[in-house]
């Protein structure tokens, strides 16, 4: 048995005219990286981050051509030790010389965080088997391996890194030196680099290059802009 109600909606259905759907055209696309948030606010997921590393000047060269490698252990256990605070990267390496101590800033894309608060926490070194790719501890937290209270962060794959200047160097020219390799290595890609994108694809793969639907000039989707000129 049909309900009446239900009928007149099916006959009302019936009359409206079938609607035409206009053509979209998608001419190109902006990416739009996080904002920084306060060292104190937990990195969200997947987004992207300005953080900071300290190490000798000896090895950022080989940091800057073929990226960092992981530590085999640490307070958070192996990954890359990093944070959005400069001044806690500014302390390392601890005991170093400040002449031979150099500052990177770097682009985190930080994947799925584990925030690690409390000593001895149960994924304090076993966060990445449980499906995080970065581990952060917050500043003030009680946590007293880091004794300065300042916030840090463990990243597994040094391939959500990338350099993007140097932040401190006590010698001008050296600091001069470094930026510009570093600007040569982003803008023209590595010996393993994207034609379009110019992202370093030796530990990623090559990327899909296409034609752009609408201008078809080639692109790729990992590109950070791309504006049609037709």
């Amino acid at each position: 048995m049909r309900c009446k109600s239900l009928d007149f909606i099916f006959d009302y259905f019936q009359q409206i005219p079938t609607m035409e759907l206009e053509e979209i055209t998608f001419s190109g696309w902006t990416a739009i990286e996080e904002k920084n948030l306060h060292a104190g606010e937990k990195p969200k997921d997947e987004k992207v981050y300005t953080m900071y590393h300290g190490t000798f000047l000896k090895y950022v060269q080989h940091i800057i051509t073929s990226g960092f490698q992981r530590s085999r252990d640490g307070m958070l256990g192996s990954g890359v030790y990093v944070s959005r605070n400069i001044d806690k990267a500014k302390c390392y390496p601890l005991n170093a010389d400040k002449k031979e101590a150099v500052v990177l800033k770097l682009k985190v894309r930080v994947g799925k965080v584990k925030k690690i608060d409390i000593d001895n926490h149960p994924l304090q070194k076993s966060w990445h088997q449980n499906g995080y790719d970065s581990c952060w501890v917050p500043p003030n937290c009680g946590f007293t391996a880091i004794k300065s209270g300042r916030e840090e962060d463990c990243v597994w794959d040094p391939a959500r890194i990338v350099v993007v200047d140097v932040a401190c160097c006590l010698d001008d020219k050296t600091r001069w030196d470094l930026r510009k390799q570093i600007r040569g290595m982003n803008n023209h890609g590595a010996k393993d680099g994207c034609s379009q994108c110019h992202q370093n694809t030796s530990n990623t793969g090559s990327h899909p290059i296409q034609s752009c639907w609408t201008c078809t000039k080639q692109i790729c989707p990992f590109q950070k802009k791309h504006v049609c000129n037709k």
